[in-house]
Protein backbone atom coordinates (compact mmCIF):
# COMPACT_ATOMS: atom_id res chain seq x y z
CA UNK A 1 0.00 0.00 0.00
CA UNK A 2 1.16 3.51 -0.73
CA UNK A 3 1.03 5.25 2.67
CA UNK A 4 1.55 8.73 1.20
CA UNK A 5 -2.12 9.69 1.20
CA UNK A 6 -2.86 7.99 4.51
CA UNK A 7 -0.12 9.88 6.33
CA UNK A 8 -1.38 13.22 5.04
CA UNK A 9 -4.90 12.89 6.44
CA UNK A 10 -5.26 13.70 10.13
CA UNK A 11 -8.04 12.51 12.39
CA UNK A 12 -9.21 16.12 12.50
CA UNK A 13 -9.48 16.15 8.70
CA UNK A 14 -11.36 12.84 8.72
CA UNK A 15 -13.91 14.41 11.07
CA UNK A 16 -14.16 17.93 9.65
CA UNK A 17 -13.41 17.46 5.94
CA UNK A 18 -14.73 13.96 5.32
CA UNK A 19 -17.58 13.79 7.84
CA UNK A 20 -16.34 10.71 9.67
CA UNK A 21 -18.07 10.51 13.05
CA UNK A 22 -15.70 11.24 15.93
CA UNK A 23 -17.35 8.56 18.06
CA UNK A 24 -16.75 5.95 15.35
CA UNK A 25 -13.03 6.83 15.22
CA UNK A 26 -12.89 6.53 18.99
CA UNK A 27 -14.60 3.12 18.81
CA UNK A 28 -12.07 2.00 16.19
CA UNK A 29 -9.17 3.09 18.42
CA UNK A 30 -10.65 1.15 21.36
CA UNK A 31 -11.26 -2.03 19.31
CA UNK A 32 -15.01 -1.70 19.72
CA UNK A 33 -17.78 -2.30 17.19
CA UNK A 34 -17.53 0.08 14.22
CA UNK A 35 -20.13 0.47 11.48
CA UNK A 36 -19.11 -1.23 8.25
CA UNK A 37 -20.11 1.86 6.29
CA UNK A 38 -17.45 3.80 8.25
CA UNK A 39 -14.81 1.17 7.51
CA UNK A 40 -15.74 1.34 3.83
CA UNK A 41 -15.49 5.15 3.81
CA UNK A 42 -12.13 5.10 5.62
CA UNK A 43 -10.71 2.66 3.07
CA UNK A 44 -11.98 4.85 0.27
CA UNK A 45 -10.62 8.07 1.80
CA UNK A 46 -7.26 6.55 2.72
CA UNK A 47 -7.02 4.51 -0.49
CA UNK A 48 -6.25 1.36 1.48
CA UNK A 49 -7.49 -2.16 2.08
CA UNK A 50 -9.54 -3.14 5.12
CA UNK A 51 -6.63 -5.16 6.51
CA UNK A 52 -4.55 -1.97 6.55
CA UNK A 53 -6.80 -0.44 9.20
CA UNK A 54 -8.10 -3.46 11.11
CA UNK A 55 -7.31 -7.05 11.97
CA UNK A 56 -9.73 -9.92 12.54
CA UNK A 57 -9.18 -11.57 15.93
CA UNK A 58 -11.73 -14.28 16.72
CA UNK A 59 -13.41 -14.28 20.10
CA UNK A 60 -11.92 -16.94 22.37
CA UNK A 61 -15.34 -18.03 23.63
CA UNK A 62 -16.66 -18.78 20.11
CA UNK A 63 -15.55 -22.08 18.64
Amino acid sequence: MDHTQEENISQYALIKDYGIDKAQLQRLRKNMVVKTVILNRLCSILDCKIEDIMEFVPDEDIK
